[in-house]
């Protein structure tokens, strides 16, 4: 069983409520569909009343539908949303008119009250669509300090990594992140890491370079980023600047970097800026036909995942499972 399927599983049993608010995605109703009769969460699907009759499954105790404008507690949600805002010069009436209009925000609203345990959304918003709104409505750890996206991905057939299993960040959020916002990415991916396999994540940091075979200001930023990230998680296993191939080829690492423990088995990739690993996910995804989970957007005390506008009905599946085994 593949790592992705075994998250579906384990999901079953935690019961998690998820809210997908892109009611008028035919592929959102088509997978909500499947998670419905597989039971992998509980959904809130924010929308009319009359996106039941394009429900199939017969599960609908796992089901709610909302509609912000009948929503019976609409004034305490526009509450909420007029004093994350009102410091952006947000009045009390566009508070309103949003939370009833937006279901976005309707959605994070009700996972910041506690009342879903997280959402999924971008199968029809853009990525800084749904960054916006996770920033809006969720709460930043401060233990972290860094919001980022990293994708989960498993290579089929591979023997690098986890058994082919790999976190990729940051993949979705910063364009050009410092040697702090890199240390953040490492901390957070790693623990997305332990979340989703169990099993001890082996943190490299990539670049151009492995371990002084190149100079000049990116290496060095990648440097820094290393150290700080092991004075904010002491203990951790991180090590870099590696090159990918060092840091995932057992062969390659023993001629380049062999002191390093890390080297030839790293199974989380730290990415140095936006450029390279968003090419990185989508040319592994589709030269290597692996499955790519995400954005999965990291640095909120609540989890969140984004969706491309490109997605299949299965990868909003996979990404509801997800989100609810890092609730």
């Amino acid at each position: 069983m593949s790592l992705i399927d075994d998250i579906r599983n384990r999901s079953i049993k935690l019961a998690k409520k998820i809210v997908l608010p892109e009611s008028d995605d035919l592929r959102t109703i088509e997978a909500l569909d499947y998670i419905l009769d597989k039971k992998i969460a509980k959904i809130i699907l924010v929308g009319k009343e009359e996106s039941r009759r394009a429900v199939k499954s017969k599960n609908l105790k796992d089901l709610e539908i909302l509609d912000p404008e009948k929503y019976k507690d609409i004034d305490g949600m526009a509450s909420v949303y007029y004093e994350l805002r009102k410091a952006k010069g947000m009045t009390p009436e566009e508070a309103q008119a949003t939370v009833r209009k937006d279901y976005l925000i309707f959605g994070g609203i009700l996972v910041r009250q506690g009342l879903a345990d997280g959402f999924v959304a971008g199968a029809n918003h853009t990525t800084p669509d749904v960054i916006r709104v996770a920033l809006r409505c969720l709460s930043i750890d401060k233990n972290i300090g860094v919001v980022s996206g990293a994708f989960l991905m498993e290579v089929p057939n591979s023997p690098y990594g986890d058994n082919g299993a790999f976190i990729f960040a940051d993949c979705g959020v910063n364009p050009e992140p410092n040697s702090r916002q890199l240390a953040g990415i490492a901390v957070s991916s790693a623990d997305l890491f332990r979340k989703l396999t169990g099993h001890v994540p082996r943190v490299a940091f990539l670049s151009y370079s492995s371990k002084g075979s190149a100079e000049g200001p990116l290496v060095q930023k990648v440097r820094k980023a290393v150290a700080k990230a092991r004075e904010n998680r002491a203990g951790l296993l991180i090590d870099g600047e590696f090159q990918v191939d060092s840091a995932i080829v057992p062969e390659v690492a023993r001629i380049k970097c062999a002191e390093s423990e890390i080297a030839g088995k790293a199974n989380v990739l730290i990415f140095p800026d936006l450029n390279s690993g968003n090419i990185s996910y989508k040319m592994t995804q589709r030269l290597a036909n692996a499955r790519a989970v995400g954005p999965l957007l990291m640095g909120f005390t609540k989890p969140a995942s984004d969706l491309s506008r490109g997605c299949y009905v299965e990868d909003i599946v996979d990404a509801v499972a997800v989100t609810a085994i890092r609730a």
